[in-house]
């Protein structure tokens, strides 16, 4: 069977552009092979963290490692706190276990998202981190059953909601991941030891840290305001960065 020139000539065309976009699918994302070496600062023994695929999977028992009221009498870990409303709430209940699921390498392209109640990170102590709200209204409604550390237990979990003094008081030490994929570090910046100065409306800049080798990072870190007459700095309002 005889075939024209233009007829091969329009197979071959039809086929190379078919091999170029399936070489060029916009939707391949890299997949991550090993933990951020961040990771290495969170509580073993109540955090499990691996990686399944492009995400990262955290499991918590919720339990920090530090003292606190709320752990209740008779605890190793309990923190005599006589000023704190303590809410009824049982530490030692199997009531704090949080699995979150975020992004290995958060797509920071631009778009923001506004943080919910409950859970929006997770601290190295192995417990929640949650927003500036509580219930349907401010904070301060709640602010008397805030422990040392600025945490209480309510609604279900041990949660932060201020800086947590128990592992990040005014320093550049790292405080947890939040559910975009960004970690989260106190009120000064590793790289220059002081508070910085270029953060955005989310508290975030791009930066070296301890944990990227000298490498710049996008990160967030506590805003240096305080919040209302508690003498302490909400950990995080939002909005989040890395969706």
């Amino acid at each position: 069977m005889f075939l024209s020139f233009a007829f091969i000539t329009s197979i071959l065309i039809v086929t190379a552009c078919s091999t170029d976009d399936s070489t060029t699918d916009e939707s391949d994302e890299p997949i991550a092979t090993e933990l951020h070496a961040a990771f290495s600062a969170f509580n073993t023994e109540a955090t499990t963290i691996y990686l399944d695929g492009a995400n990262v999977v955290i499991e918590t028992t919720g339990l920090p490692n530090h003292e606190t009221v709320y752990w209740g009498e008779g605890h190793a870990l309990y923190r005599d706190e006589p000023d704190v409303e303590v809410t009824p709430s049982i530490m030692s209940s199997n009531n704090n276990a949080v699995t979150i699921t975020v992004d290995a390498t958060p797509n920071l392209s631009g778009s923001t998202v506004s943080t919910e109640l409950n859970t929006i990170g997770i601290a190295v102590s192995g417990a929640s981190i949650f927003n500036d709200q509580e219930g349907n209204g401010a904070l301060d409604q709640a602010a008397a059953s805030l422990d040392w550390t600025g945490a209480h237990i309510g609604p279900g979990v041990y949660h932060y909601h201020l800086e947590p003094k128990a592992f990040s008081n005014d320093d550049e030490n790292l405080v947890g991941i939040l559910l975009d994929g960004v970690f989260l570090y106190g009120r000064k910046c590793d790289a220059t030891g002081t508070y910085p100065t270029d953060l955005d409306a989310s508290g975030g800049h791009t930066s070296t840290t301890q944990y990227t080798e000298g490498e710049e990072e996008y990160h967030y870190h506590i805003i240096n305001e305080l919040y209302s007459n508690t003498g302490s700095y909400i950990a995080f309002t939002g909005p989040y960065q890395g969706y």
